[in-house]
């Protein structure tokens, strides 16, 4: 589990945040509100995974809660790239999501690496 899962917390929340402003900016064309309603579901979801994961019962229950969070952030991380290459929105709009994307990713995944670490040790 991170050193500090307060702000972990908080940075998902601020994250999800984030992904809903970037919901309401998007243009009303179909697909746009298409992929914004993925965007959204997944991106904000993930707060919601590393949140149950703070509550998990066992360290297998807080890999698979932390595991669903990754599958959450490869799919926003999936919903940014079209964004940005069908030109809904310029990829220079999209850049400080994606990179946030990535480094909750990297925390998310070292989380989990370590857990599985320690209980086999």
């Amino acid at each position: 589990m991170p050193q500090n899962p307060t702000d972990l917390k908080n940075r998902t929340k601020a994250f999800a945040l984030r992904i809903i402003r970037l919901y309401q900016a998007l243009p009303k064309s179909g697909e746009a509100q298409v992929i914004g309603k993925q965007i959204l579901r997944s991106g904000t979801s993930v707060g919601a995974h590393y949140r149950e994961a703070c509550r998990a019962k066992s360290p297998a229950d807080f890999i698979s809660k932390i595991e669903g969070g990754l599958q959450e952030l490869d799919e926003t991380g999936y919903w940014l790239e079209l964004l940005a290459e069908s030109s809904i929105m310029t990829a220079e709009k999209l850049t400080d999501l994606q990179k946030e994307t990535n480094e909750l990713t990297a925390i998310f995944v070292a989380s989990a690496k370590t857990t599985k670490k320690n209980r086999s040790a």
